[in-house]
């Protein structure tokens, strides 16, 4: 009987088992890629069918939410069972949570299944970075974690269009317009579990880890009770009501507890010795912060051309192409160019000062501005994003051992996913209580100076504006005008609040360390000795 032929998994894989690997990589993360960019432009739809503008962040914020909580330890959990098994786990639960998400009735079931997503696409996102990490060497990587760019580019077309049209119809096949936004992951999916079970096969280095489920309870505990202190109890209670502070300060506790436990755990989800690395330490916090500008793009974005542009949900989509290009374009660009120089450093410099700058150029933006200045505008904080995200992953997975790669990688996506999350949270809130604001004051002038012009309006008006923006197109010219301005004013406060918070990101990339990237001999190397220590 014919011996079956060793695999030799120590040598560097070739250019094409790379590219096979990328090709079930690349379906993973266009689902969850083509779900944040798809939701965007429906959202004003979905939340005038339930009411709930008032809550139209957390449509978001729970898919972040649980992304966030689940992705350091789908680092650890893929170490214990293998990339491809946990991989495929992943994708089964983000399908699951789209099929639900489709058919909910209710704002609350759908923020519910939306975390159900989130789940899932933590896996996605995550171990698509960690795998990279795992076959290709930090010289190399750059020209192919490029391809993610490529990814978020036809997604970023694909998604606004087809969020757009879907939710423009009315019904398709008897069902509402905007569930189809849910259901077309389906297929999706479908395809990539057949292309994971028939190309995910790479070399597996078995690390024996016991799963910190301590540490991922207090974790998932402190984020939700900060956030619904922040964005839930304080804007509708108070920000001294009991509940507000309670959620706030039972945050910062079990934050506090989660550190301790941190630092005694055998097996910590989140090791604290990772911040003795300044690379790590540094890309983690400018992680999150352009996770909570990013997010905060792509959720306003959409937004400020649907309300106050008077844009179809298919229009907006289209208008948010110059976003998305400027991302592609850039994460292409500097991927290629970190590969041949081997220097990365200035990229996250220069996309830090870019996106600053482009979310600043956005809070000048009032009812009347032209098109075209938003294109730039938008094309400048993509750039900025294209610059940024794909480089600091780069610069931490080269300055962590081999051995630390995967907790290292799915942290650094923990850190990104969690700025998301409080960013949208935040800057929803923020959006909710200046709309209220805004409206109170604003129609309160015009009825000083022309009370005739409210005469024939709802008393309610103010609360159904504040939840529903679909009756802003029949009101009377001079009530319409005011009310455009008072969310156009909204907005405003929501990038300049977010301007200076994105900027500080470019001193901690001043900070970062340039080190040499390895090269394909180097990293193999380090392959087989991290083999070796673990089969020891």
């Amino acid at each position: 009987m014919q011996r079956s032929k060793k695999v030799d998994h120590s040598r560097p894989l070739t250019h094409r088992e790379i590219l096979i690997i990328m090709s079930s990589l690349m379906t993973g993360m266009l689902l969850a890629a083509l779900d944040q960019t798809i939701v965007s432009t429906a959202l004003k739809r979905i939340v005038e069918d339930f009411n709930g503008l008032n809550h139209y962040s957390w449509v978001v914020t729970a898919y972040l939410l649980t992304s966030t909580a689940s992705t350091p330890l789908y680092g650890k959990i893929s170490d214990l069972y293998g990339r491809r098994s946990v991989y495929q786990f992943a994708i089964t639960i983000f399908l699951l949570g789209s099929f639900l998400a489709g058919a909910s009735t209710s704002m609350e079931q759908l923020i519910a299944t939306r975390a159900l997503q989130g789940l899932g696409a933590g896996g996605l996102m995550a171990l698509s970075f960690v795998i990279v990490g795992d076959i290709v060497s930090p010289r190399d990587r750059g020209k192919y974690q490029g391809l993610f760019g490529a990814v978020w580019g036809i997604s970023s077309v694909a998604g606004p269009l087809l969020g757009g049209f879907f939710s423009d119809q009315a019904s398709i096949f008897g069902v509402t317009g905007w569930r189809w936004i849910f259901y077309i992951n389906l297929p999706f999916g479908l395809l990539a579990l057949a292309i994971t079970a028939k190309v995910l096969h790479i070399p597996r280095v078995k690390r024996d880890h016991k799963i910190d489920y301590l540490g991922a309870m207090l974790l998932v505990a402190s984020v939700v009770l900060l956030l619904v202190g922040l964005s839930v109890f304080g804007p509708e209670n108070g920000w001294t009501n009991t509940r507000t502070l309670a959620s706030i300060l039972g945050g910062v506790l079990l934050a506090t507890l989660f550190v301790i436990w941190e630092g005694k755990a055998i097996e910590p989800i989140l090791p604290l010795e990772l911040f003795k690395n300044k690379t790590f330490t540094l890309t983690s916090i400018i992680g999150f912060i352009i996770g909570a500008g990013m997010f905060g793009a792509i959720v306003m974005l959409p937004l400020y051309l649907q309300i106050i542009q008077q844009n179809s949900a298919t229009s907006a989509g289209l208008k948010l192409i110059p976003l998305m290009v400027g991302i592609l374009f850039f994460t292409v660009t500097s991927g290629r160019m970190i590969t041949k120089t081997g220097k990365y450093k200035k990229y996250p410099i220069v996309g830090s000062l870019m996106m600053s700058f482009g979310i600043f150029l956005m809070s000048t933006a009032k009812v009347d501005t032209p098109y075209w200045q938003i294109a730039i505008y938008a094309l400048i904080i993509g750039g900025g994003l294209g610059l940024c995200m794909q480089t600091i992953v780069i610069a931490l997975q080269n300055a962590v051992e081999f051995k630390d790669l995967g907790i290292a990688t799915s942290s650094n996506t923990f850190f990104r996913t969690l700025g998301g999350a409080f960013g949208t949270a935040i800057f929803g809130t923020i959006f909710s209580s200046q709309v209220t604001k805004n409206l109170k004051s604003n129609l309160a002038e015009l009825a000083s100076t022309n009370s005739d012009q409210l005469a024939n309006l709802d008393a309610g008006l103010l609360k159904t504006l504040s939840n529903n923006t679909q009756m802003i197109s029949s009101l009377p010219a001079q009530v319409q005008t005011t009310v455009l301005e008072a969310f156009s004013g909204a907005f405003h406060g929501v990038f300049m609040f977010a301007f200076p918070i994105v900027a500080v990101a470019f001193f901690f990339a001043i900070a970062l360390e340039e080190k040499p990237l390895q090269d394909s001999a180097d990293y193999a190397t380090a392959r087989r000795a991290a083999s070796s220590e673990s089969n020891g």
